[in-house]
């Protein structure tokens, strides 16, 4: 453990340098999430190299560790808020997110939508190893359609690409509240893109950096 916190320490340091993320909020999670328990068993050892590794054979990703962060920083959190996340993924990311918006104090929670049944209990097990299961439900189903039973929510952030934002996420978003995805089609680049909810059909877009990720399955996905 000792070995992971000086890795991560090590990795904090670059990313400042590079000017990468300017939340202190972001780095504070990363320390406390152990991303170890997020990876397979047998790719534990790269757990903090920086680069995506692959989940099974389920064609998905965990992202790079500094793709992670930039996330919560684009995000804008604060504790207490209520999140839906579409792609849990290991439950990697939707556990970062809930160490900064909910603890023993402040009541947030995490919502996290993924489609692929593989990965559903590899989340749930892993959220629970590592002490976040409380705070982040992870649901089997379309994460284009939302999760209508929560809604309103603070923040959405998509983990895979799409060309548009599904709209059953604008509908759920809080209005003032923010929406982070990478837009476009698969292929070897889109942009992450942030949106910002001004009334209940008008959202103000922000282009925020150039990404590869998964694509977005679903009814409103590619």
């Amino acid at each position: 453990m000792d070995n992971h916190k000086a890795v991560k320490e090590r990795l904090i340091d670059h990313y400042r340098r590079r000017g990468y993320v300017k939340d202190e909020k972001a780095f504070k999670a990363f320390m406390r999430v152990p991303r170890e328990k997020f990876v397979p068993k047998k790719l534990m050892s790269s757990a903090y190299i920086d680069h995506p590794l692959p989940l099974m054979n389920t064609g998905q990703t965990i992202s790079a560790p500094h793709m992670t962060i930039m996330i919560l920083d684009y995000l804008e959190l604060s504790p207490g808020q209520k999140i839906l996340e579409i792609g849990a993924g290991s439950g990697y990311q939707a556990a970062l997110i809930a160490a900064v918006v909910a603890d023993e104090e402040a009541k947030g929670h995490v919502y996290s939508i993924e489609i692929v049944s593989k990965l559903i209990e590899f989340a749930r097990e892993n959220l629970n190893s590592a002490g976040f299961d409380h705070l982040v439900t992870v649901i089997e189903g379309d994460g284009t359609l939302g999760y209508e039973e929560e809604a309103p929510y603070d923040r959405i952030i998509l983990t895979a690409a799409g060309p548009t934002v599904p709209p059953p996420l604008i509908k759920q978003l809080r209005i003032d509240g923010t929406l982070v995805m990478p837009l476009g089609r698969p292929g070897l680049w889109q942009q992450m893109t942030r949106y910002r909810k001004v009334s209940d059909t008008e959202l103000v877009e922000e282009r925020l950096s150039s990404v590869a990720f998964v694509p977005l399955r679903g009814k409103y996905g590619v």
